[in-house]
């Protein structure tokens, strides 16, 4: 039997969530229930201060009732099998459903849990304090430029129940990331920093830092240093998996979040179908993907995990949905209706979003390539989903000359371009599928956890 670790009341309170489902459905014919308890701890190690910082839970019940054409919802922070019944009650009181039917859909049942081989809910506070200060004494005199480094350790802990009409349904997701950062000083006082993350659905085994990799990045940090500014233009260029992956993040992630089409503000409603991109790239959307940042076993809707293909060999295919924007549009769910915490509303939201792999080695692609750009690392993006412009900063990137690396260093770097111009100029499509976690807002809020990435795509783009 899974091990799910749920907190004592959500246990108290399933086995009555049939029966308040029951209740609900006399009022409208689709009703649902939400337990959900999110908590998370972050540490942080530098030269200067170790800090360690427990968030409160936010745990509470979210009651849904759809009633053909409205979403009706009341969140609580209760999972008083009194308070919540009496809730239910009045959320569908005066609802009426016209003749709108619900659809029969197979039922679910069953519990799931993440794989964890170092389970960080069975470590203490100070087992993972002193992991964090070991990784900062391994790293902090490695280079004589080096003024400081920070290990930033962040932990969510997400358990939720979903029951409607045929589920009933239970899952611990257990999310780890470990961040690494170097900050280095020259000589005419200038500061550069550089970073490396580790980061998945799993256990602390997924955080292990190896000597190799502390020392690339240090070497990586101090050549930054020297790095200039790029001459604006447009250029060939190879983009990381990382980099790859904010892209599509920003061109077929965002802009295909169906409840941006029924607000009729993304371009890409209108190209069900159409080519949008080189025969080459496939872009896929899954919250299913074993290990990654972004995975889960449902979505806050009660929708299974499973993968969406947004992209097929260049032809947008279809957008990722909620609940409701699968009905007003009729067309089929993915498990893509996220909340950021029970407080939250359900939205289209991403979970793993990737550039399916191709058949290129870097090597060929570098040679293939010529002269041109290697773009390392990504740190920051937007998109307009409605105008399908595009724009991504990326912390710092090689020159190449005659496929080879030359050791010049440009930083910071901007992509900008038209999201179909950029896409459609992608001549090869590397081999080997690397997944970077991080996390999202809707806009400027409603964050939540995510992974993007894929593989080296050459492409070509204005650059500045």
């Amino acid at each position: 039997m899974t091990d799910l670790k749920l907190p004592p009341a959500m246990i108290e309170l399933r086995p009555a969530l049939a029966d308040i489902v029951a209740e609900g459905e006399k009022g409208v014919p689709n009703f649902s229930v939400l337990l959900s308890n999110n908590h998370s701890l972050n540490i942080v190690v530098n030269h200067r201060e170790e800090r360690v910082t427990e968030p409160p839970p936010y745990a509470g019940t979210v009651l849904s009732a759809f009633d053909g054409s409205t979403m009706h919802e009341h969140a609580m922070g209760s999972f008083s099998r009194t308070e919540v019944k009496k809730a239910a009650k009045e959320l569908v009181r005066g609802l009426s459903s016209g003749k709108y039917k619900a659809q029969d859909e197979a039922g679910q049942h069953g519990d799931y849990a993440t794989t964890v081989k170092i389970d960080p809910v069975e470590m203490t506070v100070q087992e993972k304090l002193d992991r964090c200060r070991e990784l900062h004494r391994r790293a902090k005199d490695l280079d004589p430029h080096i003024v400081n480094v920070q290990v930033l350790y962040r932990e969510f802990n997400e358990h939720s129940i979903f029951a409607s009409r045929n589920t009933d349904i239970a899952q611990r997701v257990q999310r780890v990331a470990l961040y690494l950062f170097v900050f280095v000083a020259g000589e005419d006082g200038q500061v550069r920093y550089n970073w490396k993350t580790k980061a998945a659905t799993g256990g602390w085994e997924a955080l292990e830092f190896g000597d190799d990799e502390i020392r690339e990045l240090i070497a990586a940090t101090v050549a930054l240093l020297s790095a200039e500014r790029i001459e604006p233009g447009e250029y060939q260029f190879i983009s990381a998996p990382g980099v790859s992956g904010v892209i599509c993040h920003e061109s077929f992630g965002h802009g295909v979040e169906t409840d941006m089409f029924l607000k009729e503000r993304a371009r890409a409603a209108k190209y069900i179908d159409q080519a949008v991109a080189s025969p080459l790239v496939n872009i896929y959307d899954d919250p299913s993907l074993p290990g990654a940042f972004g995975s889960y076993f449902f979505d806050n809707e009660g929708c299974i995990s499973k993968p969406t293909q947004i992209v097929e060999n260049g032809l947008f295919r279809r957008g990722i949905t909620d609940f409701y924007s699968a009905n007003a549009l009729g067309i089929p769910r993915s498990a893509n209706g996220r909340r950021q915490d029970y407080t939250r509303k359900a939205y289209a939201r991403m979970s793993n979003t990737f550039v399916g792999t191709g058949s290129s080695s870097l090597e060929d692609m570098l040679a293939k390539m010529g002269d041109g750009i290697y773009l390392d690392k990504w740190s920051s993006g937007m998109e307009d989903p409605k105008g399908w412009g595009i724009q991504v900063t990326c912390h710092y990137g090689h020159e190449v000359k005659g496929g080879k690396m030359t050791g010049r260093v440009f930083a910071p770097i901007g992509i900008s371009g038209y999201v179909p111009d950029v896409l459609k100029s992608i001549t090869a499509v590397g081999s080997k599928q690397v997944m970077e976690g991080g996390g999202c807002g809707k806009g400027h809020k409603e964050l939540i956890p995510v992974a993007s990435g894929g593989t080296h795509l050459l492409m070509k783009a204005r650059l500045g």
